[in-house]
C-alpha cells in the first residue's frame, strides 16, 4: 500500500475570504461598508468598537454552518492548483499528452501474466478471453447486451459446435486474441515511430527519439536540439533524468547485432512492447528479477516474490487487501510460475511464464479458466456456466440473465 499524499496549504490563504464574506453581511445588515481595525487603528466615533465586536459576534453565531461551508468549498476550489509537500517547485508537471503517450513505452502490457514493475497482471484472463472487445464490457454496459456478447463469444470459442469449451478450443481462443493485442500494438507502433522519425529515413538514432520525448514533457524542442548538437548540459530536473536514464538503457537493449545505435521500426516496436521481442523479454524478465532479488543470487525464492511492496498498514482493510496480494502471489509462484516445484524461480521459468505466445501456457491457462466456472466437474465449459461465472469472464455481473440462457441459445 502506497502511503497518502499530504497536501500543504496555509491557514493565511483563507483569512480575506472569510472576512469578505462577514463583511458583506454585516452590509447587508446595517447598511454601512465595514472596514478591518489594524492593532494600532482606533474606532471612529460614528462606529464605536463595542459596537463592531457585537455585530462580528451576531454574524459570527448567525453563520457557524455557513462559514465552514466557505471553508470546505475554498478548500476543494484551490487544491487543484495544490502542490504535493515534496514537490520540487522549480517545474509544474502537467498530465502526459497525446504525444507522450505516443512514444513512451506503456506502463501495461495487454496479454502479459505480470506487470514491468513485477506485479501480477490483474485483467490478465478478461485480456486473453475478450481480446480488443474487453472494453466493451465495462460496469455501465446494459446487462442484456454483455449477455448477447458474451453467448457470441461462446459460440466462436466452441469450434466444433457441440454445445461446450474444451480445453484446447479455449487454447484456440486464448492464442487468437493475443495476436490480436500483437497485431493492434503493431498499428499503434507505425504511428509512433513516425511520430519520432521526421526525417522519414526509417531509422532514429537515440537523439532524435531524446528530442520528441522531452518536448512531450513540456520542453522547448529547438532549446533542446540546440543544446543536444552543442553538447550542452540540459538541466534536466532529477525525475526527468532518471526517466532518461532507464529509457537509454531499454533503448540500447533493443538495438539487434550487429549494434548501430539505430532503431528501425521492428526495433522501436520491441522498445515499446518487450514481449514482441525474445531478446527484449529476456532484458524485462531480466528487470524484474533485479527488483525482487534480495540476495542478489538472480533467482526468486517464495518469500522475495511474495514481498509486499514498500507502505505502510493503515487500516484492517488496508490489511486484507496486503493478505489477498500475498494469497495470489504465493498461488502463482507455487502452481504456475516455478514449473519444476523446486521453490525457486529462474530467469528462464519467469521467461516462459510472461511469453504470451507460449502454446504450453496458453494451454495451462484455458484448463485453469475452465476450472474456475466447471460446476459439473466435466473439464469443459457449458454455456450457463460462463455465464454464472461472467465477471470472472468479462468484468460484468450477468447473475439475473443466466436461468434464461436455453431460451436465448
Amino acid at each position: 500500500m502506497q502511503p497518502k499524499r499530504r497536501w500543504m496549504r496555509s491557514s493565511s490563504d483563507l483569512c480575506p475570504a472569510l472576512f469578505f464574506f462577514l463583511s458583506l453581511k454585516y452590509k447587508r445588515q446595517t447598511g454601512s461598508s465595514f472596514e478591518p481595525l489594524s492593532d494600532t487603528a482606533h474606532a471612529s466615533p460614528t462606529r464605536p468598537r463595542a459596537e463592531i465586536m457585537a455585530v462580528w459576534r451576531k454574524l459570527w453565531c448567525r453563520n457557524l454552518l455557513a462559514v465552514p461551508l466557505l471553508v470546505y468549498v475554498l478548500l476543494h476550489t484551490m487544491d487543484v492548483h495544490a502542490r504535493p509537500a515534496n514537490m520540487s517547485a522549480s517545474k509544474d508537471k502537467s498530465p502526459p499528452g497525446k504525444d507522450e503517450n505516443e512514444i513512451l513505452p506503456p506502463d501495461h502490457l495487454n496479454g502479459v501474466k505480470m506487470e514491468m514493475d513485477g506485479h501480477l497482471n490483474k485483467d490478465f484472463h478478461q485480456e486473453v478471453f475478450l481480446g480488443k472487445e474487453m472494453e466493451e464490457f465495462d460496469e455501465d454496459s446494459e446487462p442484456r447486451r454483455n449477455r448477447k456478447k458474451l453467448i457470441d463469444i461462446f459460440t466462436k470459442v466452441d469450434f466444433n459446435k457441440d454445445r461446450s469449451v474444451s480445453a484446447k478450443e479455449m487454447q484456440r481462443w486464448i492464442m487468437e486474441k493475443t495476436e490480436e493485442h500483437f497485431q493492434e500494438a503493431m498499428v499503434e507502433n507505425k504511428n509512433s515511430f513516425r511520430a519520432v522519425d521526421p526525417d522519414g529515413d526509417g531509422h532514429v538514432t537515440w537523439d532524435e527519439y531524446r528530442i520528441k520525448f522531452l518536448a512531450s514533457k513540456g520542453f522547448n524542442e529547438k532549446e533542446i536540439a540546440e543544446k543536444i548538437k552543442n553538447n550542452e548540459d540540459l538541466k534536466l530536473d532529477e525525475e526527468t533524468q532518471e526517466v532518461l536514464e532507464s529509457l537509454k538503457d531499454r533503448w540500447f537493449q533493443a538495438d539487434n547485432p550487429p549494434a548501430d545505435q539505430l532503431l528501425n521500426e521492428q526495433e522501436f516496436l520491441s522498445f515499446l512492447h518487450p514481449e514482441h521481442s525474445r531478446g527484449m523479454l529476456k532484458y524485462m524478465v531480466k528487470e524484474i528479477v533485479r527488483d525482487l532479488d534480495q540476495d542478489g543470487d538472480k533467482k526468486l525464492t517464495l518469500s522475495e516474490f511474495i514481498s509486499l511492496p514498500v507502505g505502510t498498514v493503515e487500516n484492517q482493510q488496508a490489511q486484507d487487501i496486503d493478505d489477498d496480494w500475498v494469497r495470489e502471489r504465493k498461488k502463482e509462484f507455487e502452481e504456475v510460475i516455478d514449473s519444476d516445484r523446486d521453490g525457486i524461480v529462474t530467469m528462464e521459468e519467469l521467461e516462459e511464464y510472461m511469453d504470451p505466445m507460449n502454446e504450453h501456457n496458453a494451454l495451462n491457462e484455458a484448463k485453469q479458466m475452465i476450472a474456475v466456472a466447471d460446476e459439473n466437474q466435466n473439464h469443459n465449459l457449458e454455456l450457463d456456466e460462463i455465464l454464472k461465472y461472467s465477471e470472472y469472464f468479462t468484468g460484468s455481473k450477468l447473475m439475473d440473465y443466466a436461468r434464461n440462457v436455453h431460451e436465448e441459445f
